[in-house]
């Protein structure tokens, strides 16, 4: 095994000393690993973070695992190893974002999110669309009575005010709190330790997310191999077939070849309904679907269709990728 990265960490420890942790990336015959031994003994086994032959999947899994350790409190003898060089200062904006989940207040919170679901709900969208978590982390601890210092709630921009203003300041006129506006008093009275730790989580999060992304990638790509379905993937992947087709038309557009799948999730459609749906795409352009629906079924209404509209839409978008691929054959 050719070991071709490597570093140490340490952390204060017990009695004034030191911890000390070794990470390396080796590889053996096509084989990558990220191996992390905490101690200086060599005879103790260490903690694999991933083990494949993916280069991709290997600096992910990499830079989530030194995100977590730094999170921690090592530091790495050598720095730079994350996309970005080590959070010290920050920015303002996260300084609040990192206040705001640190200080907020549990009952306001709650309220907050309790008015967050009726209204997604009244107006059928999800409720992230409404107001993150983050932003009202932030409300329920900065506590604002005006329009105005509504407004320095990052996120919560022209838009949102004018759609949910009157109704956030009707909730948090009840609520007595001695926040003082402007906040730039938070960058001098957040703790740094604290807020280090925090920038660290959000990559820790970022990275594993990305780990998630891959694995999801891995398993349609192995699937759509082994000659699987939409209705198999969104059962062992539990993804709504509408996220489940944006991942399938992101890794058309990555390169991967989806015409196995998209043959065989189109084989019941009649041939003169796909080529009613190609002449159209012809016609009318592939950016916006809802014309095509129109040409093609007459109507956008399900009632008036016959059949559920998600289920037209996802044959649209499956001829769509063999349309585009199309295009891109002919410029080519």
């Amino acid at each position: 095994m050719q070991i071709v990265f490597f570093n140490t960490f340490e952390k204060p420890g017990e009695d004034q000393g030191m911890a000390s942790a070794q990470l390396s990336i080796c590889e053996s015959q096509g084989i990558w690993s990220v191996l992390w031994m905490e101690g200086e003994s060599e005879s103790g086994s260490p903690l694999t973070w991933f083990e494949g032959m993916s280069w991709e999947e290997m600096i992910v899994a990499f830079r989530h695992g030194v995100s977590r350790v730094m999170g921690e409190g090592y530091t790495p003898i050598i720095d730079g190893m994350l996309d970005d060089r080590r959070p010290s200062s920050g920015s303002f904006v996260t300084m609040l974002q990192c206040y705001g989940e640190h200080h907020h207040n549990p009952e306001l919170f709650q309220k907050l999110r309790e008015w967050r679901r009726a209204t997604a709900i009244a107006e059928k969208r999800s409720a992230y669309l409404v107001a993150t978590n983050r932003i009202l982390w932030m409300i329920s601890a900065f506590v604002p009575k005006t329009a105005e210092e509504l407004s320095q709630i990052p996120g919560w921009g022209s838009t949102k005010h004018a759609s949910y203003g009157a109704e956030m300041l009707a909730i948090l006129e009840e609520v007595e709190h001695d926040s003082v506006f402007p906040l730039q008093w938070v960058a001098e009275k957040l703790d740094t330790g604290i807020y280090t730790q925090w920038l660290y989580k959000q990559k820790e999060t970022k990275y594993k997310s990305l780990m998630d992304r891959q694995m999801v990638k891995k398993h349609i790509l192995l699937m759509v191999q082994q000659g699987g379905s939409l209705e198999q993937l969104g059962s062992e992947l539990e993804l709504s077939r509408r996220e489940l087709m944006d991942r399938i038309e992101q890794l058309e557009q990555e390169g991967y070849d989806m015409d196995s799948l998209i043959t065989r999730e189109l084989n019941e459609v009649p041939e003169d309904e796909q080529l009613l749906v190609w002449e159209a795409l012809s016609q009318v352009g592939d950016k916006y679907l809802k014309p095509i629906l129109q040409q093609v079924y007459g109507a956008s209404d399900a009632s008036q269709l016959g059949k559920p509209v998600d289920v037209l839409y996802e044959r649209l978008r499956l001829i769509r990728l063999r349309f585009r691929r199309s295009l891109t054959s002919k410029a080519v």
